[in-house]
């Protein structure tokens, strides 16, 4: 290494010298624009170690920014940086949304680490293994018994988490005042039912965000399904043991007792009860199959609703996550697609023959 480059630049500022990079002079604001660090000059500056996996950050981050909005609000000059100990982008993408500051941008691994050897940030790799042991060790038990209580309620009868043991069990988190949440509670219903004829093990237990006993015994009011007691702790505990970020949110518990996926939500809207049984392995097969079943879709045709052609896409040719403006569900790889516009329908919005003009049909 050149002797010239262990020397400080006295040109630049402390605050351009450690928010900086050799290829960055910019931080990150949670929409995802570039800000310079040099406005952040004779500021003073807070640096948040923080991540999303771990609760007490979660628990932490809005009294954080309730306070630094409080201080803008009063013209302080204080500003806070999020250095990320996040898993992946996509993670840091969502925590750093609920900030109101910038941050050092995800990818620089090189600042992030230096920051945290310059100040001696310890602890998040053994918080990290703590929370990989927790849900390594996971069981439906641990999830939703306390000492006190080792049963869920359906219909105000009592029922012992035991008998939901070794079956695919939905940790459906919802509250009464919430239009997403009484939509997806509607489909979930007819989802459970169809499972449940079907005679496939699978349960649901509705864990209440409500405010208050009312909103929770109207919420429950439609569900066929399990629920924990209203103003159990364990309910607080698992939305932050689950990272829930918003509602509803649909956490899929697998036979085994470890968590299949967070997606449960997505994976219903997108599949309805073709999900089940929600894992890797059964999802990329179904997808594989509907791949398949696409190829027998016309290559184009004239929607009848929307007057344009629309030319079917897939995840290599232009498709992607969409909202069906058809049925307003998620959708995921292939689609119908008008380029002009941006519409996107579902295959199966399209198997109704009023929505097709055969005389265009390619």
């Amino acid at each position: 290494m050149d002797a010239s480059s262990d020397e400080i630049d006295t040109d630049k500022s402390p605050v351009h010298l450690l928010l900086t990079s050799e290829t960055r002079d910019f931080l990150v604001s949670p929409s995802g624009d570039q800000v310079k660090v040099d406005e952040l000059e004779e500021k003073t500056i807070g640096l948040y170690f923080s991540a999303n996996w771990y609760s007490q950050c979660q628990s932490f981050t809005p009294v954080l920014a309730n306070i630094y909005n409080q201080l803008k609000e009063q013209g302080a000059r204080f500003e806070i940086v999020f250095v990320s100990s996040d898993e992946d982008q996509c993670s840091f993408n969502e925590f750093h949304g609920t900030m109101p500051w910038l941050a050092i941008p995800f990818s620089d691994l090189k600042s992030k680490k230096s920051l945290t050897q310059k100040f001696q940030i310890e602890g998040f790799a053994e918080l990290e293994a703590e929370e990989k042991a927790n849900h390594a060790s996971q069981t439906l038990e641990k999830l939703l018994s306390i000492q006190n209580r080792d049963y869920v309620i359906k219909q105000k009868e009592q029922v012992p988490v035991s008998s939901l043991v070794g079956k695919t069990v939905g940790l459906y988190f919802s509250a009464l005042a919430c239009p997403p949440c009484e939509k997806f509670t509607s489909r979930l219903v007819s989802v459970y039912d169809i499972l449940k004829e079907k005679k496939e093990a699978f349960e649901v237990v509705f864990i209440s965000t409500d405010q208050d006993v009312a909103g929770y015994s109207g919420c429950y009011q439609p569900m066929p399904w399990h629920a924990m007691p209203y103003e159990d702790e364990t309910a607080k505990v698992l939305l932050k043991y689950f990272n829930v970020q918003g509602i509803p949110s649909l956490i899929i518990i697998g036979p085994d007792g470890k968590t299949v996926t967070r997606e449960g939500r997505y994976l219903i809207n997108l599949y309805k009860e073709m999900a089940y049984p929600f894992t890797e392995m059964h999802l990329s097969l179904l997808q594989e199959r509907l791949d398949e079943e696409a190829k027998s879709f016309p290559r184009s045709f004239l929607h009848v609703g929307h007057r344009h052609m629309l030319n079917l896409v897939s995840s290599s040719s232009g498709g992607g996550p969409f909202i069906c403006c058809e049925c307003d569900e998620q959708g995921f790889r292939c689609a119908y697609q008008c380029i002009d516009c941006g519409f996107e329908v579902h295959l199966k919005c399209v198997r109704d023959d009023s929505k097709v003009n055969p005389k265009k049909e390619m």
